[in-house]
């Protein structure tokens, strides 16, 4: 289980987070979503250790990840798939796979298991990462996050600017995995189709705090309309 407790973070004077809990139970899809500028991706950034909140706690399975470097908490668990992919653009796909399996070891099978989830990649092992498609990009991208045997993964805006045939492909590989019942999952998203869709729970963020939560059913036209609507 991931949990942020009391997590303050703020840039150059001004707050940006402002005591946001948040927990991510095992075997379950949770969608952090919310209007532009409102702290979702400082969150993502607060557990991924890319910032570091003044005050605040993060814990992976019990375990402190707070004081920790970014490299320290993904092996720990933590896979992260950023807004934009950051995918290496000249590497081959494969290239890009191999990454992962220099830095965390990974096995041959799983590879094998990623290429089932993702085949188009199969097709382009050998094509640079640069002149992908955006949505075959967010395959490989994810794909490569999957490579480090996390415990919990962490997309930021996985359908922004792709197909709404990849979208759904995305979907339903999101739904695969948490059957699979080994990964967690925490997902920031706008469009709210594909959070009602894949998620178990949500939490809608406002001026650097959580403003309602719940499981996915209760996310209704008046939560919407308040928190989400632009």
């Amino acid at each position: 289980m991931l949990s942020l407790s009391n997590i303050n973070v703020s840039y150059d004077g001004s707050r940006i987070l402002r005591g946001v809990n948040l927990t991510v139970p095992d075997r379950s899809l949770v969608c952090l979503m919310g209007r532009n500028g409102v702290g979702k991706t400082t969150t993502l950034k607060s557990i991924v250790g890319l910032v570091r909140p003044e005050l605040g706690t993060v814990k992976l399975d019990a375990v402190d990840l707070s004081a920790m470097k970014p490299d320290q908490r993904a092996r720990e668990g933590i896979g992260f798939v950023p807004q934009g992919r950051d995918i290496f653009p000249h590497l081959t796909v494969w290239e890009n796979l191999k990454v992962s399996l220099v830095v965390h070891g990974t096995k041959a099978d799983q590879v094998d298991r990623v290429l089932e989830l993702f085949p188009i990649l199969k097709e382009f092992l050998q094509r640079k990462g640069g002149v992908l498609s955006g949505g075959q990009q967010q395959q490989l991208a994810i794909a490569r996050a999957l490579l480090t045997d996390p415990k919990i993964l962490i997309l930021d805006e996985p359908t922004e600017g792709i197909q709404p045939n990849i979208i759904d492909l995305i979907g339903d590989t999101l739904l695969k995995i948490k059957k699979e019942g080994k990964i967690s999952i925490l997902l920031v998203e706008q469009y709210l189709d594909f959070c009602l869709a894949v998620g178990d729970s949500f939490y809608i963020m406002d001026r650097g705090a959580v403003v309602a939560e719940g499981p996915i059913a209760q996310l209704n036209d008046d939560i919407v309309k308040k928190h989400l609507t632009v």
